[in-house]
């Protein structure tokens, strides 16, 4: 029914700025009654770090940072959901505007900056929800001001690991100053061993997920890999929002706006990447491709290209909420077409040549 909404709600968001309309999504969804998940088709389940998703087609960080609506998100169709970026201490995030709907490049730009009620309140809902169902997880961050960012890491993981699927570490975001020198080789190695034993300490079973940027270079990539494989991580994320702006894009003004650029222009880079991964960790460690994804057709490149599961967000401001099912059914048509009875006979089984993609 939401759904079916969209084409008369867009005209009307679209016609305010993008984070007003962003908040009165969230406050929709937050006043809609329990609803039970569609049944996805059995031929979509996924089972991946000891848990089982009904479908591969999840909700990225950076939607609901707030843990607000992880059941009314789930009910839409949803196979998981990634509530945050959450921070331990309150903090606003830089100044509004900070988020801009490039229309003619179906993209989105945000420098939100983490901005996070803080660990507390966020902890408090998913405290509440629990044994609810649904596989849902938490991206986490450090505050800006945080004189031992790695220790924000580890308070996060502590106090949200009883109470999640998984646990995405972010170091990639481009929207706090300093975060993505966590990616370099000591740091990260510290800090994932920190969060593995934080994990541990809180005798929880939840998978530790690492979530990369898709502006780093291969050399990186193989010594980020390396670190995650060794420290334990059980899937990596992949990819961020990138800093780079396409000779393509069309909003030639709004492109200039600092901060992270989702949504379709982010396809290429973060598939090819995406693909690089799976050939280097394939098999060892799954992996969750995101970026750009706004279709059937874009979800099953992804696959192909290495990803066990998705997760989408930007694509939701242009298609709506029926994107989900339309993602799922896709996917499942492709299965029938190609005679498969699971997914993942897909998974990778193109990364070497995606791993070419131009974009």
């Amino acid at each position: 029914m939401i759904g079916a909404l969209f084409p008369l709600a867009k005209p009307l968001l679209h016609g305010l700025d993008a984070e007003t309309a962003h908040d009165l999504t969230l406050r929709a969804l937050a006043l809609l009654p329990p609803r039970t998940p569609p049944a996805s088709d059995p031929r979509l389940a996924v089972r991946v770090f000891g848990k089982t998703f009904p479908n591969p087609v999840g909700l990225a960080a950076g939607f609901d940072k707030g843990a607000r609506v992880p059941d009314a998100v789930l009910g839409l169709g949803f196979g998981f959901v990634e509530v945050g970026g959450v921070v331990p201490k309150p903090q606003p995030g830089n100044p509004k505007p900070r988020v801009f709907r490039l229309t003619g490049d179906r993209a989105v730009i945000n420098r939100f900056g983490l901005n996070s009620e803080g660990l507390d309140a966020v902890a408090d809902r998913l405290r509440a929800r629990r044994g609810r169902g649904g596989v849902v997880g938490v991206n986490i961050g450090a505050n800006k001001e945080a004189p031992d960012r790695l220790a924000d890491y580890v308070a996060c993981t502590r106090a949200l690991a009883p109470l999640v699927d998984f646990i995405t570490v972010n170091v990639s975001s481009p929207n706090t100053p300093g975060l993505r020198d966590l990616q370099g080789e000591a740091f990260l190695d510290d800090l994932l061993a920190r969060v593995v034993a934080a994990r541990d300490e809180a005798s929880a079973g939840t998978a530790i997920l690492l979530k990369i940027a898709p502006d780093i270079t291969l050399d990186a990539l193989d010594a980020m890999a390396a670190t995650a494989l060794r420290r334990g991580v059980q899937a990596l994320v992949v990819s961020n929002t990138t800093i780079a702006r396409p000779a393509t894009l069309t909003e030639r003004r709004l492109a200039t706006e600092t901060g992270g650029l989702s949504g379709r222009p982010l396809f290429a880079p973060s598939t090819r990447l995406l693909a690089e991964t799976f050939l280097r960790v394939g098999g060892r460690i799954p992996l969750i491709g995101v970026g750009g994804i706004d279709s059937a057709e874009a979800a099953w490149t992804k696959i192909r290209a290495g990803a066990s599961l998705i997760q989408l967000y930007s694509a939701l401001v242009y298609e709506g909420p029926g994107l989900v099912e339309s993602i799922k059914s896709g996917l499942a048509a492709r299965l029938r077409a190609d005679k498969l009875s699971v997914l993942d006979t897909v998974v990778g089984r193109d990364a070497a040549e995606l791993a070419k993609l131009a974009g």
